[in-house]
C-alpha cells in the first residue's frame, strides 16, 4: 500500500490563532525523498503518529485522534500540536483519498538531530482490504510483553500510553504470532493480565457484558474501542474497563480486535482455545464503524 498523497507541515505553535494554515503546508511527491538523513523519526523512532480511517471521503473520529496525538506529544515531551492546523491538514489529505476506504497518517517527529524544530507530515493512501479479517475472523496467540502490570507507574519513560513511532517490538510480535500459526497477538503482562494487541485494542464479551482492559497508562487507549463502547451503550449493552486476568480468556463468549483501519475483527481462536464468531453482532459493529463519525 503506497501513499497517494503526502503533505509536509511547518508545525505551528499551539497558541497560534490563525484561521488559515495553508501557507504552512507543502504538498510533496509521495514517491520522492522528503526527509533529511539526520531525521530522528527514522534514526531512532523518536516521534508519534496516528492512523485515521477514511470512509468515502470522511475522516473518522478526527477529534479523538487529535486528542490522542496531543496526549502522546505530552508524554514524549514534544511541542503541543496546533489542533486547527492539523485539522486543516487532515481535511486536505482526506480530499485525496477517493471513494471506499482509505487511511491518513499523521506523523510528528522530534526533527533533525540538533535541529531547531520538529518535523511533521501527513500521508493519505487506500486502505488494505480487510474483508477476510472482518468476516472469517482471526486467530491470535498470547505473548508476554515482558513487564508486570505495575511497570508503567514505576517507569513512565517506557511511554506505554503514547502512540510512538517505535514499533519494532509490535512488528516482531506479529511475526512471532505468524510463526506460531496465528494472524495476530494479544500482549499480556508478566503477572498475568491482558493488555492489548500490537496494533489494536481488545474487546471481550462475557455473557451480556463487554469488557476491555483498563488503560491506566499500560496500554494505548483505542479510539475505535471508545467509539464502539459508545455504540454498545446506546444499544443497551453493559460495557466496562477492568483488569482481565489472562486465565479469563478461556471463559470469554466472544472477542474482537478493533482498530481504526481494520475495524472489528472477530477472534476465532486464542492459543488453543476455539471461539465462536457472532457474525451478526460483528457485522453490526462494522456497519457502525463504517458510518460517518466525527
Amino acid at each position: 500500500m503506497s501513499s497517494r498523497f503526502a503533505l509536509m507541515i511547518d508545525p505551528a505553535e499551539s497558541v497560534d490563532d490563525r484561521t488559515d494554515f495553508a501557507e504552512t503546508f507543502t504538498v510533496v511527491d509521495p514517491s520522492a525523498p522528503a526527509l533529511n538523513v539526520s531525521e530522528l523519526s527514522t534514526q531512532r523512532g523518536d516521534g508519534i503518529f496516528e492512523s485515521i480511517g477514511v470512509v468515502d471521503g470522511h475522516a473518522q473520529e478526527t477529534r479523538a485522534h487529535l486528542d490522542r496525538l496531543a496526549h502522546s506529544a505530552d508524554l514524549c515531551d514534544l511541542p503541543a500540536p496546533n489542533t486547527e492546523q492539523w485539522r486543516q491538514a487532515i481535511a486536505l489529505a482526506t480530499a485525496h483519498t477517493g471513494p471506499g476506504e482509505g487511511v491518513i497518517k499523521l506523523i510528528l517527529s522530534r526533527g533533525v538531530e540538533h535541529g531547531p524544530a520538529p518535523t511533521a507530515w501527513v500521508t493519505a493512501a487506500q486502505a488494505p482490504d480487510n474483508t477476510a479479517a472482518r468476516t472469517r475472523g482471526i486467530r491470535v496467540v498470547t505473548l508476554d510483553r515482558g513487564y508486570d502490570s505495575g511497570a508503567p507507574a514505576r517507569a513512565p519513560w517506557l511511554l506505554l500510553g503514547a502512540k510512538t513511532l517505535s514499533y519494532a517490538v509490535n512488528m516482531a510480535a506479529i511475526r512471532e504470532a505468524k510463526r506460531r500459526g496465528a494472524d495476530d497477538a494479544i500482549f499480556v503482562s508478566s503477572d498475568g493480565f491482558v493488555l492489548e494487541a500490537p496494533t489494536a485494542s481488545v474487546i471481550l464479551r462475557f455473557g451480556d457484558r463487554f469488557v476491555t482492559p483498563e488503560p491506566a497508562g499500560a496500554i494505548l487507549h483505542g479510539t475505535t474501542q471508545i467509539s464502539l463502547f459508545d455504540y454498545l451503550r446506546a444499544s443497551g449493552h453493559e460495557v466496562a474497563y477492568d483488569e482481565i486476568a489472562t486465565a479469563d480468556l478461556a471463559t470469554v463468549d466472544a472477542a474482537w480486535l478493533v482498530s481504526s483501519v481494520r475495524l472489528a475483527a472477530p477472534i476465532r481462536g486464542i492459543d488453543s482455545i476455539e471461539l465462536a464468531i457472532d457474525a451478526g453482532l460483528t457485522a453490526s459493529f462494522n456497519d457502525y464503524l463504517l458510518s460517518p463519525r466525527d
